[in-house]
C-alpha cells in the first residue's frame, strides 16, 4: 500500500482517485493512504548496498519522481526505473476535501507515532462525514 497515490503519475488521476474512494465510502467510512514525504533534493540516493543502488530523481516543477533502482543479479547490474507523482500531505488533504472527505487523523506510521516536521512518511485517514 505504501506510496500507491503515487503510482498514479497526474493530479487528475489523483483527484479521480479520491473522488472514487468517496463515491464508495458510506458516512463515516475512511479512506486511507500511506505515502512518503517528498525530498526536495532533485537526486537522493535511498538506498546502497552490495547489489542495490536506489536513486531518486525529482523534479519540483512538475512533481515527478523517478526511482531507479540498480540490481547486482547473476553477476551483472540491471536498471529499473518506476514513475511516480510526489505530493505533500497537504495537497493530499486539498484533494480530499475537494472529494467531501475531512483528515480525520495522521501518523508517522502504523503504530500511531506522532507525525512531525521531520517525519519522513506518514498514514492519513480522511473520512466522509455524515450527511
Amino acid at each position: 500500500m505504501f506510496n500507491s497515490i503515487n503510482n498514479l503519475t497526474t493530479q487528475d488521476a489523483q483527484v479521480a482517485c479520491f473522488e472514487n474512494a468517496a463515491r464508495h465510502l458510506v458516512p463515516g467510512g475512511c479512506f486511507v493512504v500511506e505515502v512518503g514525504i517528498p525530498n526536495t533534493r532533485r537526486l537522493e540516493v535511498f538506498d546502497l548496498s552490495d547489489a542495490h543502488v536506489g536513486v531518486d530523481e525529482y523534479d519540483a516543477d512538475t512533481q515527478r519522481l523517478v526511482s531507479h533502482h540498480f540490481s547486482l543479479r547473476d553477476g551483472h547490474w540491471t536498471r529499473a526505473s518506476v514513475p511516480f507523482r510526489a505530493v505533500s500531505p497537504a495537497e493530499l488533504d486539498l484533494m480530499a476535501r475537494l472529494a467531501g472527505l475531512l483528515l480525520r487523523e495522521r501518523w508517522s506510521d502504523w503504530r500511531r507515532k506522532l507525525f512531525t516536521a521531520e517525519s519522513t512518511r506518514h498514514v492519513s485517514v480522511w473520512e466522509k462525514p455524515a450527511e
